[in-house]
């Protein structure tokens, strides 16, 4: 692999489920090398909710030119990444909304990532998620 990793930035309401799925995700994707990857889960003081301040942090502490990933978890979190998207500067350049489930699409994506593969790739591998079967 050569050159730098995409980015992976898990948002959700909750500091603690982010930070949860994202030493999961770690976890499973061991052996590779280190993604860049940050959470912004919870509101600025500590509750629940979405801090577009915290999405800008994470997505500029884990940029590093080939592009940041963005996965939210539900409703006000998935907003706040589109409304950011929306106002140019926010979010570094190449950064994405990744339509897939929150758990099972950061596994993929870091998984995708730590291989080397670029941020299209990452977002399929994420968004193939959708499909995985349980029953």
């Amino acid at each position: 692999m050569t050159g730098p990793l995409v980015g992976i930035v898990l948002v959700s309401h909750s500091a603690r489920v982010a930070e949860s799925v994202a030493e999961l995700a770690q976890g499973l994707a061991a052996g590779g090398p280190p993604v860049p990857l940050a959470t912004a889960g919870g509101t600025l003081d500590g509750g629940l909710g979405t801090s577009a301040e915290l999405i800008v942090a994470a997505a500029r502490a884990v940029d590093r030119g080939a592009g940041v990933a963005l996965l939210a978890d539900l409703g006000s979190s998935v907003l706040t990444v589109k409304a950011l998207l929306a106002e140019e500067g926010e979010l570094p350049a190449g950064a994405l909304l990744i339509d897939a489930p929150f758990v099972e699409g950061a596994v993929s994506a870091l998984v995708t990532a730590s291989a080397g593969a670029d941020l299209a790739a990452v977002a399929a591998s994420a968004a193939e998620a959708y499909a995985y079967r349980k029953v």
